[in-house]
């Protein structure tokens, strides 16, 4: 009796193996159809190269089409709900630039979904610094300069941003207050408007994403007067940093993927391996070294555990400059 028991045992346990390993091979692996990345921005900002840039790479290595949509407006809210609301199975991802998210957290009292709660953390991707910069002919080419100009002006200086709330205003307004100068702000859709209306001189100075700045410096229709980061862009290695020249202030931008909650684990730690891939690849790395960003990758505790500490900061200066976003 006890063999026949032995016997049964291994013959149902050897059949739920074999069931195992034929589910295994018929299940279908993700990815089997495109998957859809969503921007928060216009086309031409950091977050819409970036993410351009990381969905052709992925697309090849995982042989399926990655697109990438925007969804731009009420300071990514749009986007955020859109991803938050979409199906938890992996082919609705957010290039979510976590600082704006952070700051959407602080300035807006009533969303329709929970900011922290309501996302499956993947991974980070990258971390970019602002840069100052000033149109060219105001001939303004030093910090010094400008804070001079601004205290002796009549009338504020006009100031440019990429939108009300947006990183490019705090960052502003905390500059502003750190140097003791008054300065207008003027809030354009995007940092498309925002860079055309420096270079046409709209407006004296303004703190820009790093692809546009870059490439405007380069072709001197705009002056770059330093970056926000703690060390020098190595793709404008001339541009001092705003600590070099006495102004406590360092913030940088940090874009990471994230997806709706409850995404399986499965498919998380497949998208995780996929961009640390991705991101080693010669191509990409051109891409961030051209677009002043540094690569970055996590594990989604370290995302989750940055975002909060990011949340704290963006709440804090959201609070300074009286923004609400309502």
């Amino acid at each position: 009796m006890k063999r026949t028991l032995m016997k049964l045992a291994a013959f149902v346990a050897g059949s739920a193996l074999i069931a195992c390993a034929a589910s295994a091979q018929t299940a279908p692996s993700y990815p089997t159809k495109p998957i859809t990345i969503i921007v928060g921005f216009p086309p031409g900002g950091i977050s819409d190269v970036l993410a351009r840039a990381l969905g052709q790479r992925l697309s090849v290595q995982m042989g399926q089409p990655v697109i990438i949509e925007n969804k731009p407006g009420a300071a990514t809210t749009i986007a955020s709900g859109y991803v938050a609301n979409a199906p938890a199975d992996g082919y609705t991802l957010y290039f979510q630039d976590m600082t704006s998210h952070a700051i959407a957290a602080a300035a807006y009292k009533k969303l329709k979904f929970d900011s922290w709660n309501d996302f499956s953390m993947v991974t980070l991707v990258a971390s970019t610094p602002l840069m100052l910069v000033t149109s060219s002919a105001s001939g303004l080419k030093e910090v010094k300069s400008l804070v001079t100009q601004a205290k002796s002006s009549p009338q504020p200086l006009p100031y440019a941003s990429s939108g009300q709330g947006a990183i490019t205003h705090l960052t502003a307004e905390t500059f502003n207050q750190l140097v003791g100068i008054k300065a207008l702000h003027v809030p354009y859709k995007g940092g498309a408007g925002q860079a055309q209306a420096l270079i046409g001189g709209e407006v004296t100075y303004g703190f820009a994403s790093m692809p546009p700045a870059v490439s405007q410096v380069k072709g001197g229709t705009l002056n770059g007067l330093a970056v926000t980061s703690g060390k020098r862009a190595a793709t404008a290695p001339d541009v001092p940093t705003l600590k070099e020249l006495g102004v406590p202030l360092e913030i940088l931008l940090y874009s990471g993927i994230v997806g709706p909650k409850g995404m399986p684990p499965a498919v998380v730690e497949r998208l995780g391996a996929e961009v640390r891939k991705a991101l080693a690849a010669p191509e990409m790395k051109r891409v961030l070294q051209d677009a002043g960003a540094d690569p970055l990758t996590s594990t989604p505790a370290e995302f989750a555990t940055l975002m909060k500490s990011e949340a704290v900061s963006m709440a804090k200066a959201v609070q300074a400059a009286g923004v609400t976003l309502d």
